[in-house]
């Protein structure tokens, strides 16, 4: 099969089409023929080693790759490469859409035919015309009417966004919510997410991006160029910050004083402020601090399922790339020139 495979870190030239051997199926496994896969942020952190604690923490605390990537075009050898620093996970891709061509002896809720959409886990595989995915992992049936570009798409950001805002921010009818990053793959979720519940929606991202906000429910938009949303004197009631490049202390001014503030991703410095300094800032009862840390479960994405064939939530697809352009996809996504989600169709 052909795979977007690469050896080292470093930019998208490091990423190469190959040919490589087709796995097979453990016995707790599905074999998934790849008709869709979407680019995410952390794709292109682990494609390119940056921000540097990337691949320390994967190294450290990833789960070993269930399947190894063997090269075809060199007599079936894999290139084997050794230390902290290089890569352990060679097929990125984890947002994943296609068809079962076959499972493993003891899977039971799956079979030959079924079209599928879900998180591949172990940290990749799906940029690759085949992946297999344990039958425990988030996986569930594509409805009929929704395309496999679509359901590539929501995943990893449709389930930030819904953990975010209903499972931690609990957002209600009327309060105010704030979406830093409002134009990407989570961000065009996390908006139409909470207008769903209610809210009034305030959008951030670049100029380019005005009129996509707009078209998909945002009441203001800010323009991160021209304003800085933490000294508009505005307070919001959940603030979800896709893309924290700030101080917390100063975006957590910009809360109600029983708002909440969820760093999603962003600068090193924010992270690790988020986490030693948000349960101390918690305890001031002037707004709460937290790092969100999410994921698919199936629970999340049948209520996703769910509200696609209503009507309420529907993917924003950027743009769809051969897998020969994985290159270019994962620039798109690297340089945050998407609007929405970014689609690799092998």
């Amino acid at each position: 099969m052909k795979a977007a495979v690469r050896h080292e870190y470093g930019p998208p030239e490091a990423l190469n089409v190959e040919e490589v051997q087709t796995p097979t199926p453990a016995d707790d496994e599905v074999l998934v023929r790849v008709h869709a896969a979407s680019v995410n942020r952390g794709d292109w952190e682990i494609l390119t080693g940056e921000p540097r604690y990337a691949p320390v923490l994967l190294q450290i605390f990833g789960p070993k790759p269930r399947h190894k990537v063997i090269l075809v075009n060199n007599g079936g050898a894999s290139r084997r490469r050794r230390g902290l620093f290089k890569p352990r996970y060679k097929i990125l891709g984890t947002d994943v859409a296609g068809r079962v061509e076959a499972v493993g002896a003891d899977v039971t809720q799956f079979r030959p035919g079924d079209e599928v959409f879900g998180d591949c886990a172990y940290f990749g595989g799906a940029f690759a015309e085949y992946v297999c995915v344990p039958e425990k992992a988030p996986l569930v049936a594509k409805p009929v009417s929704m395309t496999f570009e679509q359901a590539a798409a929501m995943p990893l950001a449709a389930s930030i966004a819904v953990e975010g805002l209903r499972n931690k921010g609990q957002v209600q009818p009327g309060q105010r919510v704030l979406i830093n990053g409002a134009g990407g793959g989570v961000g065009t979720f996390a908006v139409q997410i909470a207008k769903l519940y209610g809210a009034e929606v305030t959008g951030v991202d670049g100029p380019g991006k005005r009129d996509l906000l707009r078209s998909i429910g945002c009441d203001h938009v800010i323009d991160y160029t021209q304003e800085d949303f933490a000294q508009k004197g505005q307070r919001y009631d959940v603030i979800l910050d896709i893309v924290a490049n700030r101080p917390v202390l100063k975006c957590k001014s910009a809360l109600t004083p029983s708002g909440i503030y969820l760093v999603v991703g962003g600068s090193w410095t924010a992270l690790w402020q988020s986490v030693l300094l948000g349960p101390f800032i918690s305890r001031t009862g002037k707004g709460r601090v937290a790092l969100l840390l999410a994921g698919p479960t199936r629970e999340i994405l049948t209520h996703l399922t769910e509200l696609f064939e209503a009507g309420k939530v529907v993917p924003v697809i950027d743009g769809c790339y051969p897998l020969a352009a994985a290159r270019e996809a994962l620039r798109r996504v690297g340089n945050n020139l998407s609007e929405g989600k970014v689609i690799i169709t092998p």
